[in-house]
């Protein structure tokens, strides 16, 4: 009695009305029908019981097998496996690179949000396959050993050699215990085997603090030679067919993103490529480095949007003090700010991948460089506080290991870390600005197409202090902060979220505020209705 059904076999595109209004401003039935498929399937119950298992049995390391080789062998769950099928067959890591469609990155990113609401981890090598390709084919000679193999629609977890293979997924190893961040520290040494220069193959030894997805096919790494930091793919496999040098050390043991595992590695004259030249390997492995990021963003706002359908579920069926929870005026104002929330992120990486389909104006590359650092920043660390209010909206229910919230929330803090935590951003944000002035003008003139007064209001006062703010550092959070909620707004009024942006405003900008100091959401269940299409 008074418990709220399962939230499975659950169409997850057909229940969120601001996700149809996105693709509704793309004009693309195919999509539609598309996301219609995956929506049902990701919110089935086969698929969740997929991301269940995947998390409760661990990956296993295996350095060596029963005769005493080394193998440096990963055991996964068969439902991993069976999550990243899902997610290579449906083009998640490759669409906007094997796609002619005009709205390529909009249609990836609608899928992978669905998807990522049911399992964080599998996404990590899918989206560094995702984000790698650029950089491969921009910078590598010998792409076209690499090419097909990323693009392909199979997935192939089969540890051969990558030319024996139907699919290919690539990780990333860029983190040395002395440096985190700080990749110029990086202490591994790359030497050439025989001549030097870009595709050329060189020698690497030194440690690897962090390796993500160590089951990869190959690595982009960062090491030293004698022209500085440089940027190296290397292959679990060398050409001739035998076990590359380096060694899996140990997995990490983490808080969160439990099915996905994290490594240690050593270089012991592992063979890799150079990617472009010779001490210029962070601006080489930058392309990635932002796709990842915004990837960042994809992975929270689909985290954030299912703890809140879940907690609008609850409280359709669960009563209170005789009365249904959705009813109350006090859960109604808790269920329309994370709507708020949810909505908001979700319009930004939506504007995201709106400007990365529309490159082809200098407005949008501008808009690019602020939106992936100030989005990666703010919507993975709202993630967390959405996700604790949400389970708080459930009670014990919600705090329970048997329930999904403890996952998710253990899973938010990856995406906030993860390719650069909160200051590392924010410094980037005034990076930018510093570096391309006129980006102060072209965000100023996007911000402007918003009329409301309140919000107005807050843009007037980002034109009149924006240079001060940007002669104190101390102040990059705030700056950052402030731009992030004025994209959100300006996001949401592009695809036409009126009652959102409406919303928004009152509730985020008013300067009038109740006795308390705390606005009120005016209008929490017209909210609430234009956010969850329940049945």
């Amino acid at each position: 009695m008074n418990q709220s059904p399962l939230f499975e076999n659950i169409n997850l595109f057909e229940i969120d009305l601001p996700l149809q209004k996105i693709i509704q401003k793309n004009n693309d039935p195919t999509l539609r029908t598309d996301l219609k498929e995956i929506g049902k399937l990701i919110g089935s119950d086969k698929l969740i019981n997929h991301g269940v298992l995947a998390n409760k049995y661990e990956p296993i390391f295996h350095s060596h097998n029963s005769k005493g080789e080394r193998v440096d062998l990963i055991e996964f769950h068969p439902s991993y496996h069976a999550l990243i099928e899902t997610a290579i067959n449906n083009q998640m890591h490759a669409e906007p690179w094997s796609s002619k469609k005009s709205n390529a990155h909009t249609s990836r990113m609608a899928k992978y949000y669905l998807y990522s609401q049911n399992e964080s981890g599998t996404c990590c090598p899918v989206t560094m396959t995702f984000s790698s390709l650029p950089a491969i084919q921009k910078y590598m000679a010998n792409a076209d050993l690499w090419v097909d193999g990323i693009l392909s629609k199979e997935y192939d977890s089969r540890n051969i050699p990558y030319y024996d293979k139907k699919g290919l997924t690539i990780g990333m190893a860029m983190t040395e215990k002395q440096g985190g961040t700080d990749v110029r520290a990086n202490e591994t040494i790359a030497k050439p085997l025989r001549e030097r220069g870009r595709g050329k193959l060189y020698q690497l030894n030194g440690h690897k603090w962090f390796c993500s997805a160590p089951m990869c096919d190959a690595f982009l790494t960062l090491a030293q030679t004698d022209n500085g930091l440089s940027c190296f793919l290397f292959p679990r496999w060398k050409e001739d067919g035998t076990k590359n040098d380096y060694r899996i050390q140990r997995l990490k043991t983490k808080l969160g993103n439990k099915s996905n595992a994290s490594s240690e590695i050593e270089f012991e004259g592992a063979h890799a490529w150079l990617m472009g030249d010779e001490g210029r390997g962070v601006s080489t492995i930058i392309e990635m480095v932002s796709l990842t990021r915004y990837d960042c963003m994809i992975g929270s706002s689909a985290i954030m949007r299912r703890s809140v359908n879940e907690a609008i579920h609850h409280c359709h069926y669960r009563s209170v003090f005789g009365k249904k929870l959705i009813d109350q005026p006090l859960m109604q104002q808790v269920l329309g700010d994370l709507c708020l929330e949810t909505n908001a992120s979700l319009a930004m990486t939506a504007f995201t991948a709106h400007c990365l389909d529309n490159q082809d104006t200098e407005a949008n590359q501008l808009l690019l460089r602020i939106l992936r650092p100030v989005g990666k920043y703010y919507i993975t660390k709202r993630a967390s506080s959405v996700i604790v209010e949400a389970m708080e909206c459930m009670g014990g229910n919600g705090y329970i290991e048997d329930s999904l919230f403890p996952r998710l929330y253990r899973e938010a803090p990856v995406n906030a870390i993860w390719e650069g935590s909160g200051n590392v951003q924010c410094l980037d944000v005034f990076r930018a600005f510093s570096k391309m002035p006129e980006l102060v003008e072209v965000l100023l003139t996007e911000l402007e197409k918003v009329d409301n007064i309140h919000y107005t209001t807050r843009v007037d006062h980002l034109k009149n202090n924006i240079s001060s703010l940007l002669s104190n550092q101390a102040q990059a959070r705030f700056l950052t902060e402030t731009i992030a909620t004025l994209l959100q707004v300006r996001s949401m009024a592009f695809f036409g979220m009126d009652e959102s942006v409406s919303q928004y405003c009152n509730a985020r900008f008013r300067q009038q505020t109740n006795m308390f100091g705390n606005p009120l959401i005016e209008q929490p269940m017209q909210l609430i209705d234009n956010t969850y299409a329940f049945n």
